[in-house]
């Protein structure tokens, strides 16, 4: 039994939330205590599930794992074929491990259609998972679209009042870039490459190698794609209305793992593929990078909604998620993976904190609060270690993944990396001031409202949600290289692939003239 769950490991954490969708079906609606357990136990076993293989996983190993293949659509040979390496293991454990978490934060804040809602909830689970498992580029497609229809219906339904735009804007964003890697997709993988199987197009790219143009013009449908996503300066403009007008456990799910599928794909398609094209493009998005690393961090100081600023602040953190992977070191590339983790947890765990004043005072605007830390010792603690992760307090989470990024890039060999590296140091600064300033506003100095007297602490239910997400904080900010040592070795081979590939180094000047040498040298 135990042999046939490990060769079906995969198959079962990406499924598990979908049998619990179905099983939803079968529950009556007035029955909410009995949806809101079933939904929180399909999401626990499915976090135990990707804990097993977690352990299991071996660290050492370059290719794939737990490979299952098996033909779907024969006549365009299309698979269903899912894998898991040291990248995409930690972007399925922080997806795992914030399922119970949105369901245990919703608990007492979802009052209608309770059935549906976790229904969605359950859907939108196993997208995100096929999302990061799967082999097959049409599989992956199939399920990042998919994806769209639960986060379209938890954001129009239990949204805010304005969550009609916000859904409508969301999904226009996120479909133009779509429908672009579509085009792009249909063009790589059935007039050059002829498979969908990401591995075998990878192996193709590597010895048969795309015109300098063609990386480029594919790249830049590839990217956009995972630009809107992420999503990356000025492309960004999505991001607060869908956080600020989706509930609670929407904007945890958008934050910790939706904005992830966008940094995903670049190291997963568009980096690996198109090496020249990145090679090119690399000064024009460590600069985007920068820009949007200070302009959220700025733009976060002036908001007055608390969970405004908490969505501004993703474009800055971002920011450096991209930096990173664009500095192409080992280091810079380990820290962008690590803070995306670090930032679904930090940033997670603002919007849950966020979720719990708005449930109890029925406002966001930091001017409404001050000195509540003495209504909520509990609460201004918890927001406090959340905040000093978010800026990179060393003995954190946050702190190693932006120290890894900004090292890597200051090391990196490419023009400039040194002034790119200086420019986003800023950012960690400007987080210290927004963050702090907006700590010191609303839980210090005197109350602004009688009726803030009323607001009552953490209760057991907010505590052991809140407590699972700090233990994951404390613990990478200690300890990283639990969480590192699996993703090293894939990591290192993806760097010494994308090394032997380029033709062009990053900084050489590419001109008609020039552009023909290096076809003529690939085509050698």
């Amino acid at each position: 039994m135990m042999e046939l769950i490990r060769a079906h490991i995969l198959s079962g954490i990406i499924f598990l939330p979908l049998i619990g969708f179905l099983a939803l079906f079968f529950i009556e609606r007035e029955k909410g205590k009995a949806l809101r357990i079933i939904s929180l136990l399909f999401m626990i076993l499915d976090f135990l599930l990707s804990v097993w293989l977690f352990i299991i996983f071996d660290g050492r190993s370059l290719d794939f794992q737990f490979i299952e293949r098996y033909i779907w659509i024969p006549s365009w040979k299309v698979h269903y074929q899912v894998g898991v390496d040291g990248i995409s293991l930690l972007l399925v454990m922080l997806t795992t491990l914030l399922g119970p978490v949105v369901i245990l934060s919703s608990w007492s804040a979802i009052k209608e259609r309770v059935k549906e809602y976790h229904m969605f909830m359950l859907l939108l689970q196993s997208a995100m998972l096929g999302t990061f498992l799967a082999l097959d580029i049409i599989l992956f497609y199939v399920f990042w679209e998919l994806m769209l229809v639960p986060m379209f219906f938890l954001i129009g339904v239990w949204g805010g009042p304005r969550r009609i735009y916000a859904t409508i804007k969301f999904v226009l964003f996120t479909m133009a870039g779509s429908v672009l890697m579509l085009v792009a997709i249909i063009w790589l993988c059935l007039y050059y490459v002829k498979s969908f199987d990401i591995i075998s197009i990878n192996n193709y790219l590597g010895v048969n190698p795309l015109r300098v143009g063609v990386q480029l013009w594919l790249f830049g449908a590839f990217g956009l794609a995972f630009a809107i996503k992420v999503p990356m300066f000025p492309l960004h403009t999505w991001l607060p209305d869908a956080h600020v007008e989706a509930p609670t456990a929407g904007s945890v799910i958008l934050a910790g793992v939706l904005l992830k599928m966008g940094t995903y794909g670049f190291i997963r398609f568009a980096i690996p593929f198109f090496p020249d094209a990145v090679s090119v493009m690399i000064p024009y998005m460590s600069i985007l990078a920068i820009v949007g690393i200070i302009y959220g961090a700025l733009v976060s100081m002036v908001q007055e909604d608390i969970k405004k600023l908490v969505a501004y602040s993703s474009v800055s953190h971002l920011g450096f998620v991209m930096l990173g992977l664009f500095a192409l070191t080992v280091s810079s590339m380990q820290g962008a993976l690590i803070q995306m983790v670090n930032h679904g947890l930090s940033t997670g765990a603002l919007f849950l904190l966020v979720g719990i004043i708005y449930e109890r005072a029925h406002t966001r605007q930091i001017s409404d609060f001050g000195g509540i830390s003495k209504l909520m010792p509990v609460y201004a603690v918890v927001f406090m270690i959340v905040a000093l992760s978010s800026i990179g307090l060393p003995g954190l989470n946050g702190f190693v993944g932006e120290f890894l990024i900004l090292v890597g890039t200051y090391l990196s060999k490419n023009p400039y990396s040194k002034v790119y590296a200086i420019l986003a140091g800023s950012g960690v600064i400007f987080a210290a001031v927004y963050l702090l300033w907006m700590y010191q506003r609303v839980f210090f100095g005197p109350l602004k409202k009688e009726e803030n007297k009323k607001l009552v602490d953490l209760n057991v239910r907010e505590i052991v949600y809140l407590g699972i997400v700090l233990v994951f904080i404390v613990w990478i900010g200690i300890y990283p290289s639990t969480f590192l040592k699996k993703s090293e070795v894939s990591v290192k081979h993806l760097i010494e692939q994308i090394e032997a590939r380029r033709y062009i180094q990053p900084g050489e000047k590419i001109s008609v003239g020039s552009e023909k040498a290096v076809e003529e040298k690939v085509g050698q």
